[in-house]
């Protein structure tokens, strides 16, 4: 079987660059990459994509071995039936790391036709860290490490507002373009860089808000001979995603006539306010997401599709997310259907949606995610919600790492992970509770100021580890009323 390049495909030609892409992991390949592919095709938008790798271990070598060709199946059910697409995306141009080429990251600067800035770092890449500093090479921070590149832009091009890039994030944080532009002028204050740079990053650059939906289980490999026999060449970074499509950007006409997704069949949605869009996908799709991977991974599933498909964890997932509906002040009736649409994702036979996956930075997730429903339940209710409680018990006891002698896929910032290896060589379950709630750095606020908080996660932790998850569900329940 052929290896998949250029020559090989005789895509030898490169569209030139207008998107540098800070992310190579198989969500950007599968939403981003793909929408702009689709543009390539269908509107000849001519933009080829320069990947950064932003972290010290990534993947830029693997996506330079096929020249930046990699095949995307989309997987899924529509109105009954199963249907399979599959495209291979062909706009990645080029791939950088920028710890070990760092003047060709700089060098990104001079491209001519450069127009966007992109990104997914996860929740956690958003950040700022004082201790970076200009003449790193390159700064720790995603903010920084783009703070150089615009610099060096505005540098080349002399201020030229002309040269001024859009800027789309794509981490899902709110306000994740507000934020992102707050760190970037911090570090011109903290740099102490000219006021002409910094007025042409507030006004030569514009920045956009985002939320992207789609479910992407990224290498599918249990079923990967599967996939390659439908193939006629060898591709070693396969991307499995549903069909399901949703990327909201906040922006105006400008954006519109800049990114003219309208006439492509791609559900972009350019619009004046994102929140309803993503408070929705927020707490329900990742809400569940996030709640459901420690006490199904405890209770013995492996996948998502097996979690909602089970009799006990299919329907504490229902009463999770019927908690977090309740949460909502959007129409009823918009939000049972939404509802209903995400549990038919996550039931999509073709996606092998590993829990252990979904495990990443977990504490962040539930915080972003998941705590907003529960402390919105309690606020509305004056109680409880029984299974999102559960559930963040079931995350405290995940971080144990260990569960009837096998270890846990815990994924987590070293910090955390050694808090929680510290706190769980104490069997005092009231202790663990405390602790964990009490932890601003992990919620941004003392936990066991919610009233009866702290004793009802005592109390689910003691039942996890007496009597599992199911039956110490059902002895939590008891024990609360």
């Amino acid at each position: 079987m052929k290896k998949l390049n250029r020559i090989n495909t005789g895509l030898e030609k490169l569209q030139p660059i207008k998107v540098v892409q800070f992310g190579e992991g198989n969500f950007l390949r599968a939403f981003v990459d793909y929408a702009f592919d689709k543009l390539n095709k269908e509107v000849d938008f001519n933009a080829g994509i320069a990947i950064v790798q932003p972290l010290k271990d990534g993947m830029v070598n693997m996506i330079n071995d096929q020249d930046g060709l990699y095949t995307l199946f989309m997987n899924g059910i529509k109105k009954g039936e199963k249907i399979q697409d599959i495209e291979l995306i062909t706009n990645i141009v080029k791939t950088i790391n920028p710890y070990t080429e760092f003047a060709n990251y700089l060098a990104l600067a001079k491209e001519e036709e450069l127009q966007f800035i992109v990104s997914n770092t996860t929740e956690a890449g958003i950040e700022f860290i004082e201790s970076d500093t200009p003449d790193m090479q390159p700064p720790v921070s995603f903010p920084a490490k783009l703070t150089v590149l615009l610099y060096e832009r505005f540098k080349l091009f002399n201020g030229d507002a002309s040269k001024g890039v859009t800027i789309i994030p794509c981490e899902l944080i709110d306000y994740n373009s507000e934020t992102l532009k707050k760190y970037i002028l911090q570090y011109v204050d903290l740099w102490k860089l000219e006021d002409a740079f910094k007025t042409w990053v507030s006004d030569a650059c514009t920045y956009h808000s985002t939320l992207v939906d789609r479910i992407v289980p990224g290498y599918p490999r249990a079923e990967i001979e599967e996939y390659n026999n439908k193939l006629d060449y060898e591709d070693n970074l396969i991307v499995a995603a549903e069909p399901f499509f949703l990327w909201a950007i906040e922006g105006g006409d400008d954006l519109k006539a800049k990114l003219p997704f309208h006439k492509t069949d791609l559900n972009v949605k350019i619009v004046d306010d994102i929140r309803p869009f993503k408070m929705i996908k927020v707490r329900i799709l990742n809400g569940a997401h996030t709640a459901m991977v420690p006490f199904s991974l405890l209770h013995g599933n492996k996948l998502v599709m097996e979690t909602v498909n089970g009799d006990f964890t299919g329907k504490f997932v229902n009463s999770v997310i019927s908690e977090i509906s309740e949460t909502l002040d959007m129409d009823k009736n918009e939000i049972t259907a939404y509802s209903e649409e995400v549990m038919d994702r996550f039931k999509n036979p073709f996606i092998k949606h590993a829990l252990a996956d979904i495990a990443l930075n977990s504490v962040s997730k539930f915080k972003v995610r998941v705590l907003p429903s529960l402390l919105g339940y309690y606020n509305a209710n004056k109680k409880l919600p029984v299974n999102l409680t559960f559930s963040l018990a079931s995350l405290i006891r995940f971080y144990k790492g260990t569960w009837n002698g096998q270890s846990l896929p815990v994924k987590d910032g070293e910090d955390i992970v050694l808090f929680f290896d510290g706190l769980w060589k104490s069997d005092d379950y009231e202790k663990i509770a405390r602790l964990t709630l009490q932890n601003k750095s992990f919620w941004d606020e003392d936990l066991t100021e919610i009233p009866g908080l702290t004793k009802a996660i005592t109390i689910a932790l003691e039942e996890i580890d007496a009597n599992g998850i199911e039956a110490g569900f059902a002895k939590f329940q008891e024990r609360i009323k």
